[in-house]
Parts: C-alpha cells; structure tokens; sequence
C-alpha cells in the first residue's frame, strides 16, 4: 500500500482560502473507480467542530497530519486544525509516520498503526486522541490495541459524510463494536437492512448506505457491505464476515470476491498472493461452513488495493473473468 500523495499541503490551503466555497475531493475507490466530488467548505467546518467536540479538543492542542490531502481524511485533519484553533504537525504520509513529542490528536489508516505497534510502540503512546479510518480493524489489531493507555477510536463515515459520523472505542473499559453517533446524527435502517444517515450538518437529505447494519437504539455496528453479498445455490453469504473469519489462520494476503456460476448463480472465490495454493484450500475447508468454502482459489501476482489500502473489490471480480 501506497501512502504518497500528490497533493502538498501548501496547495490545498491555497484552494481552501480561494473564494470559491467548495473543495474538490475524491471518493476511495473501495467498490469502484474514485470519483472526483465538490464538497462544500462550511459543511467541513461543521463536520470539524462536531469531532473536535466529541474528543474534547481545544485550541492550542496538537494535531499530527500524516495522511495524504487527496483524500477527505487527510483534509479534514487540516480543517479541524483550521477550524478549532488547533496546532497542526505535518509529517510524511508513509506506511510508518515518524514525529517528535506528544500529540493530542491524529487520524491514521490501520496499516499505518500496526506498522507503528511492531517498529515504534513507544509513538503510540504519545497520542492523546487517536482515529482510526480507511480500512476494516482485524480482531488481532483490536486485541493489539485494546490495552493501550490513550484513547483508540474506529471511525465509520465515507467522503459523503465528510468523514466520519460515529466513533466506537477500541481501548479501555469502553470499548465496543458499536459505534455511536456525534449529537445532531440519526441513524435507521432501510428495508435492505442498510444504515440510513441523517445528518444535516455536513449532507444534504438522507444517505442511504451500502452497510448491512444492526441498530441498538441510536448506536449500530456493520455487518458488511450489501454489494458484498454472494448468492449461491439460495445461502446468502458476507464476504467480510468469510474474509473475518479466515484471517486468525491464513496468514498469506488474500481477498474473498464472487463470480458468475451457471447452477449457482454465484460462487465464491479466494484470490491470493500464496503459491501454494493446496495449503490455502486445506485451511479454507477446515475453517469454513461448508457452503461458504471457495470453488476457486486464483493466484495473484498481487491482491488488488485501493490507495488507502482497502481491497478493491470490483477489481477482484474482474479478475475471476480475466
């Protein structure tokens, strides 16, 4: 994974104090290709103090960039520094980010922190408030973290949202797999079971999600995508909850994706890094249900990730037909 981006951080000031009041942002790119969106500049200060509120930020604590400005994420860590007064320490935006001294705030994508916990743990602990976003946290980085004296946070949010709109704890007495939303966010289900975003602040109208979610009162937790859902032979099956419970036994990279099936419909498919591709399937069949195991298994040069990270998911498909 590639943290290098092309915007610098004198252009995107640039661009935040022109008179124009809208910025350009892209979306990940996780189900498709990134798509250039024009966001508005007072929805992101909205979105800023929210957060910065949440956290109990104040002027004068110290915010630590180091993600790339091509994304929302990195400049939303910028506006919250704008917007709340607070001091920003840019660095790097490299697989392990390197800085000096205690910080109060940072947002960093899960690559980055378990790089972090196996080459500088010490860095970890200089952070008061750390987010984390960009990428599904594994049970074994959750269980790395969850000890950890500061304050951990998952964030659930996309470019649409300006970021985030929720935040569960990942350490400490309150930690959970249900996120909570900021004051001034509802949440619903649709009748697909997806989460339903309403949250004036930073989006216009409802914003209906691809998240197949649970709700326990306001709070929710995802359950995977709703485009990430195989349908073979009638078993309905959640490719991230295939993919969660392979990774504590298959320690090569892989991916699980779908592909047209003439008397299924669909099946499942594992794309991997791994040569040895009998080991793999060894490991599947004593680790899955029975229907969720892979008919295929295709070796791949290299899995296909989107810039932050996250698996591209239309990608993999595309490979099963290559």
């Amino acid at each position: 994974m590639s943290l290098k981006g092309n915007l610098s951080l004198a252009e995107f000031l640039t661009e935040w104090h022109n008179d124009r009041p809208t910025v350009l942002v892209h979306t990940s790119g996780s189900t498709g290709k990134p798509k250039p969106m024009l966001v508005e500049k007072r929805r992101m200060e909205a979105s800023a103090r929210i957060t910065c509120q949440f956290l109990g930020l104040h002027e004068g604590d110290t915010a630590l960039l180091c993600m790339p400005l091509d994304y929302i994420a990195g400049k939303m860590m910028v506006v919250r520094a704008l917007t709340c007064g607070l001091r920003l320490v840019s660095v790097e935006p490299k697989g392990c980010p390197a800085w000096k001294g205690p910080v109060d705030f940072t947002a960093m994508v899960p690559l980055q922190v378990w790089n972090l916990l196996q080459q500088a743990p010490e860095r970890l602990r200089q952070i008061r408030h750390l987010i984390i976003g960009g990428g599904a946290i594994n049970d074994e980085l959750a269980t790395a973290l969850k000890d950890l004296p500061n304050h951990i946070w998952s964030t659930y949010g996309m470019t649409e949202t300006l970021s985030h709109i929720a935040l569960r704890r990942l350490n400490g007495p309150d930690r959970s797999d249900w996120y909570t939303p900021f004051e001034g966010v509802e949440v619903s289900l649709s009748e697909e079971g997806c989460l339903v975003i309403n949250a004036p602040a930073v989006h216009d109208g409802l914003l209906v999600t691809n998240d197949i979610a649970e709700l326990e009162g306001q709070r929710f937790r995802i359950l995977g995508r709703k485009d990430n859902v195989i349908c073979s032979g009638g078993v309905k099956i959640q490719i991230e909850e295939v993919e969660r419970l392979l990774h504590p036994h298959l320690h090569e990279p892989y991916i699980i994706t779908k592909a047209p099936d003439t008397r299924l419909g669909e099946q499942v498919v594992l794309l991997t890094e791994s040569t040895d591709i009998e080991t793999v399937r060894h490991c599947c069949e004593q680790v899955l249900p029975k229907y969720w195991q892979p008919r295929r298994y295709l070796h791949v040069d290299r899995l296909p990730l989107t810039e932050t990270g996250k698996p591209a998911r239309a990608e993999a498909e595309r490979l099963t037909t290559v």
